[in-house]
């Protein structure tokens, strides 16, 4: 079953982890972030990580120090802990999904990223699918990670997913050892930069790097399978321009809107 392609997927701009400004004390992924994404009239994205009690947190890393005064691992506290820690530089604390959504009330249309580190575990994914489909507004859900989005259409109609977009996040290539997936065997990695998990996820929508643009993956989806496309992260003005020629919309931060 595939999803309705909605207009609200790629009608605004999209703030990448919402219109953060550190300088103004505005933190990624943060309430206040989605606020001035909205004020400013972008779309949201966000990222989601699985606190200990199994709750969708928005926040981007695997662990607390870069945006917080604590260290250790988000999926080691429970989401009362979480929610009490506040983003270094700023009024806000980390938010959990539901809480964000309804900061939102509607306002904007939401991309949610769900982390993964590729284990198999689908309880973040699942926990996302809920909150997406209890909100019942504009949200789509996106992962790196092809099972997740393989799982999540696979049990469209159980999770109430049937009118909610689900899209793969990609890119021409895997072999960063920096980035989270440098642990895949070589095959997988492989089979992420081909697109050879598509008869499995069959997305409703792409996010791919703008970096690698032109690139045949993107270009097919989107003239032979009409599925829209949008491109991350746009950090120029120069790279949106560019990027419109080859994507529907963009993922943008800083400068990428002026």
């Amino acid at each position: 079953m595939r999803a309705p392609r909605p207009g609200w997927l790629t009608a605004r701009p999209i703030a990448h982890r919402g219109r953060h400004d550190s300088l103004h004390q505005i933190i990624e992924n943060s309430v206040s972030a989605a606020q001035a994404a909205i004020a400013a009239d972008f779309a949201i994205e966000c990222d989601v990580q699985l606190s200990a009690d199994g709750e969708a947190m928005v926040f981007h890393d695997y662990t607390l120090e870069r945006l917080t005064a604590t260290t250790g691992r988000v999926d080691a506290a429970g989401s009362r802990a979480l929610k009490e820690t506040a983003l270094k530089g700023s009024k806000d604390r980390i938010s959990t999904l539901p809480d964000f959504l309804n900061a939102i009330a509607m306002r904007a249309p939401l991309i949610c990223e769900i982390k993964s580190r590729f284990d198999g575990d689908m309880r973040l994914a699942e926990r996302a699918a809920h909150c997406a489909a209890a909100f019942g507004g504009p949200v789509a859900l996106k992962s790196f990670d092809p099972r997740i989005i393989a799982h999540l259409s696979a049990h469209r109609v159980r999770l109430g997913l049937t009118a909610t977009p689900l899209g793969m996040i990609a890119q021409a290539d895997y072999n960063d050892p920096a980035d989270e997936w440098a642990h895949l065997p070589q095959h997988e990695k492989r089979a992420l930069a081909n697109f050879l998990h598509w008869r499995e996820t069959r997305p409703d929508f792409l996010s791919y790097g703008v970096r690698d643009l032109p690139h045949a993956v993107p270009f097919l989806c989107r003239a032979g399978l009409e599925m829209p496309v949008m491109t991350w992260t746009v950090r120029t003005q120069e790279q949106a321009a560019g990027a419109l020629e080859w994507a529907d919309q963009i993922i943008f931060e800083g400068d990428g809107m002026g």
